[in-house]
């Protein structure tokens, strides 16, 4: 399979998105690392985002909430690469309206190399990462030329 880069600024976009059983530890979580969020440009899912603004008041890009969209549409910033790093506190037990949306998300970022946290150690890891401050290349496979491959316009009569 060929493969391509993806360039990553060293000021990150990044994307919060937490379930409704995680947001206390989520916004915790945030409220740690407050200082060094401010630095890169935060996305973040309905009501998550208005609960950083409001309580840790961090600048936050707010979208519709995870059941109303907000999770397809930072799918599909991923796929238009428009973000760099996922923080996605999700309850894995949990019963959930947007289930396929959630799927998707997981799907895309591992199709587009993004680095997605779903629990505060992975998180914790990813920010002390060194890379995180620095421009960074991700290698991405590039399954559209596969597809392009396996999928000849002439055949078809």
């Amino acid at each position: 399979m060929e493969h391509h880069t993806i360039q990553m600024a060293d000021r990150k976009r990044i994307a919060l998105i937490s379930h409704d059983a995680l947001k206390a530890d989520l916004l915790d979580w945030v409220d740690y690392n407050k200082d060094f969020l401010a630095e890169h440009e935060l996305f973040a899912t309905g009501t998550t985002g208005e609960m950083i603004q409001m309580k840790l008041d961090l600048d936050v890009t707010c979208l519709q909430s995870g059941p109303l969209g907000g999770d397809a549409i930072i799918s599909a910033m991923i796929a238009q690469g428009e973000i760099d790093v996922v923080i996605f506190f999700f309850d894995p037990m949990g019963v959930h309206p947007h289930e396929h949306d959630i799927k998707a998300l997981l799907r895309l970022a591992t199709v587009y190399n993004i680095p997605i946290c779903c629990n505060r150690s992975t998180a914790d890891f990813v920010l002390s990462s060194e890379l995180m401050w620095s421009d960074y290349e991700r290698i991405v496979a590039d399954y559209a030329g596969e597809r392009e491959k396996d999928f000849n316009i002439e055949e078809i009569g």
